[in-house]
């Protein structure tokens, strides 16, 4: 891949995922390369649907169709205006293997975004998850190679899931108030009598906070899904996804230090808390070598929650919030 065009995905990496990127640091070169170039190319396709002031629908459409033939290798990057970005891609995706069927459940993701702004049921959110979160868990899987990568992707669909869904936790207020979104499922809404003019309100209150706490305990076991499977990456990769979990998980612990409060302020980790993070996963990491290990150690996220039980990597069992 072409140096300069490494440094404008990298560029935009810093500029837009400061956690994510934190992570990618410790990633060895060749991992830490393709991870900012996908990062861009998903960020591309990201902010032709994100922009609170963007285009119509129909134009929306045209341009991710565009970013999904230059993806798929069918239009030169220089047609594009992403060229770099698009270049480092189509390298990439040749390089590594990236299948089209990943490609193009990605953009349909984004498509979906431009149509659909509810979801009923958490197995509707699960699907658009498929495309927008599962299918990036899946180009790093592929990127990383592990050797048991049978073993490793439902792991892998379990940690892209989480951390897409913290970043929902986290964005509640920011998603209905910028882009009329919400992410929360309805049925979880419902159940605990939450109406979205109380979440555009702002209005934080028990029921609220029962909502918040059961996505917060179907997410925290998609955590420990994910985390289970870091021991079939590679050595050399598995300290920089330990390191994502633990620093998206950590939102958690914001969200409940704040009283489940999404409404009025989205929580943000600091920076000295990124590195103290940092510093702390290392150092237990150092010692153990185990990544299961060091997470519960160091991240929000309990061995086990009260309440809840154990699951495996396809959802069976019984946690809290299957109810």
């Amino acid at each position: 891949m072409h140096s300069d065009n490494i440094q404008t995905s990298k560029s935009i990496q810093q500029e837009t995922g400061r956690t994510f990127h934190l992570a990618t640091r410790l990633l060895p070169e060749r991992i830490r390369h393709p991870t900012y170039v996908m990062y861009a190319f998903f960020r591309v396709a990201d902010e032709v649907v994100d922009q609170t002031d963007g285009p119509p629908p129909t134009v929306q459409h045209e341009q991710l169709e565009v970013i999904r033939e230059a993806a798929l290798g069918n239009v030169d990057p220089a047609e594009t205006d992403h060229e770099a970005v698009m270049a480092a891609f189509q390298d990439l995706a040749e390089r590594h293997d990236i299948s089209e069927e990943t490609i193009n459940v990605f953009i349909d993701a984004m498509e979906m975004d431009i149509a659909q702004a509810r979801y009923e049921t958490f197995e509707d959110l699960r699907e658009y998850m498929g495309g927008s979160a599962v299918a990036v868990g899946h180009m790093m899987t592929e990127v990383m190679d592990p050797p048991q990568k049978a073993e490793a992707l439902p792991h892998a669909t379990a940690l892209a899931e989480a951390f897409q869904l913290s970043n929902f936790l986290r964005d509640v207020r920011e998603d209905i108030h910028d882009y009329g979104r919400v992410y929360l499922p309805q049925e979880t809404l419902d159940r605990h009598g939450v109406t979205e003019e109380q979440l555009a309100d702002a209005e934080v209150d028990d029921a609220f906070r029962a909502v918040m706490q059961e996505e917060l305990a179907r997410t925290d076991e998609l955590y420990r899904e994910g985390v289970a499977g870091i021991r079939y990456l590679p050595e050399d990769c598995q300290f920089g996804v330990l390191l994502a979990a633990v620093l998206y998980a950590d939102h958690h612990r914001l969200i409940r230090d704040r009283g489940y409060d999404v409404l009025t302020e989205t929580p943000e980790l600091t920076r000295r808390r990124r590195l103290w993070l940092l510093a702390r996963t290392w150092w237990h990491w150092r010692r153990n070598g185990d990544p299961e290990a060091t997470f519960y150690t160091v991240s929000a996220v309990s061995e086990r929650g009260p309440g809840e039980t154990p699951t495996d990597a396809h959802g069976h069992g019984q946690p809290a919030w299957r109810g």
